[in-house]
């Protein structure tokens, strides 16, 4: 069994949710009762969203690797960012890790081939929304990915950054969001959503207008629990 190494605190609310999704993932898998050893360490997410507001790619992408490398210094045995915003600069960051790494958008890519996917809506943080980090995973295995309009990704990422990344959880945001998802149905015939922030779970908690919601927490969590053991 592998030891596991996470970077969370992006934000703290989805890393709660990482850490109770892999202990019930393991328990799942495991006939008899026993816990994986989990090292976190958890980091500033205003800091980091500053890099990232900022441009400043090349310096996120160290500071994230010093993340990876203090858990391997501390006995992790492979390593996972739980977060989509800094797959932005994954592809860098897993070329110099110590440490095997997984990717949520990789394994998010997995299962929305398993899933027979083939046009899919994807929901985030304007720099997940706005980057090419997913899509260029999904055009190479022919799936097609749409986003919110410019005024709608604005919405979502402020929602994220003024209330569910602190905790707040209200419905009437929750209807915003389920507003934004049907018009991707509306427009672009999608036939699942990706939830491509970690925070989006916690307030989207269930499949919606006969569409998958692939819960991308939930999705890591499955393949960090199948690697570890």
């Amino acid at each position: 069994m592998k030891r596991i190494g996470i970077v969370g605190g992006i934000g703290p609310e989805s890393t709660v949710d990482y850490y109770k999704m892999i202990i019930g993932a393991f328990h799942e898998r495991q006939s008899v009762m026993g816990y994986p050893e989990i090292l976190i360490y958890s980091i500033d997410l205003t800091a980091l969203t500053r890099l990232v507001e900022a441009g400043e790619l090349e310096r996120l992408a160290d500071w994230l690797l010093e993340k990876v490398v203090a858990l391997h210094r501390a006995g992790a045995e492979f390593a996972v960012i739980a977060s989509n915003t800094p797959h932005v600069i994954f592809d860098d960051i897993q070329s110099k890790s110590p440490l095997p790494m997984l990717s949520i958008v990789e394994e998010t890519c997995k299962k929305a081939q398993q899933t027979g996917l083939k046009r899919l809506g994807l929901l985030g943080t304007r720099f997940t929304m706005e980057s090419d980090f997913y899509e260029k995973v999904f055009e190479d295995k022919q799936m097609a990915l749409f986003v919110p309009d410019r005024e709608e990704r604005e919405l979502i990422h402020h929602r994220l950054f003024s209330e569910i990344e602190l905790g707040i959880f209200k419905d009437s945001t929750r209807q915003e969001l389920l507003s934004i998802v049907r018009k991707l149905i509306e427009r672009h015939s999608i036939d699942a959503v990706i939830l491509g922030c970690t925070e989006l779970p916690l307030i989207l908690t269930r499949d919606e207008f006969g569409i998958p919601f692939l819960n991308t927490t939930a999705i890591h969590a499955e393949s960090i629990v199948k690697f570890c053991l």
